[in-house]
């Protein structure tokens, strides 16, 4: 039998068959299982790096429920409506809220008595320089005007200021409440008991004596 006609039966043309189907290639195999391998181990790292990951971020949120925890005072004091369980992360950022609103309070009213002690500090520092001022003409001057004022003109013009004092008192103060009251005077005080204000009122009472008497 010629080359041209042979046969399938010839046990060469088998073997060169064989080795001509890309079927059967066992270096294809080979390449397709390694292949399927890295796929494998790559689906895997990410599964467990993303496994990782998720830890990290549930271990970071634990830790810092149990610094708020340990921060804020309501967390520690024992709720006896819960009893002995441990706090839930609800109740736990709860309490922190309240605490925190807490502390806003707290920090608001120390601003404000901050303030009304700068005003009394203030008010003592001008009383302090009126009273320095009237020691030292008393020192220059001590016999100046003894027995030469009497009560009666004292209590002249001590009617004359209160009564100035008293007006502007009345139309500013009201007395509805404790609470009403209790701002009107510090109001009051700022605007009408002002140094410069409470000078005018003097030599305004005193001008009104001297026409007086003379």
């Amino acid at each position: 039998m010629t080359e041209s006609g042979a046969s399938l039966e010839d046990p060469w043309v088998k073997v060169e068959y064989a080795y001509s189907d890309n079927s059967l290639d066992p270096d294809d195999e080979d390449s397709d299982y390694h292949q399927e391998s890295y796929k494998e181990s790559y689906k895997d790292r990410r599964r467990r790096a993303h496994t990782q990951a998720e830890q990290k971020r549930r271990d970071a949120i634990k830790r810092g429920y149990d610094d708020l925890q340990t921060i804020v005072p309501t967390c520690q004091q024992q709720d006896f409506s819960i009893g002995s369980q441990k706090l839930s992360k609800a109740i736990v950022l709860q309490k922190t809220i309240d605490y925190i609103q807490f502390l806003h309070k707290e920090k608001k009213k120390q601003e404000e008595e901050v303030s009304t002690l700068r005003k009394d500090v203030m008010a003592l520092k001008i009383m302090k320089v009126n009273y320095e001022q009237i020691v030292k003409a008393h020192q220059d001057n001590p016999h100046e005007g003894e027995d030469q004022v009497s009560d009666q003109v004292k209590f002249n013009v001590f009617q004359g200021i209160m009564d100035a004092l008293f007006q502007s008192f009345n139309a500013s103060i009201s007395m509805a409440s404790f609470q009403e009251l209790s701002a009107c005077v510090f109001s009051w005080i700022e605007e009408h008991c002002k140094p410069q204000t409470l000078r005018e009122i003097v030599i305004g009472v005193l001008h009104q004596l001297k026409n007086q008497l003379y």
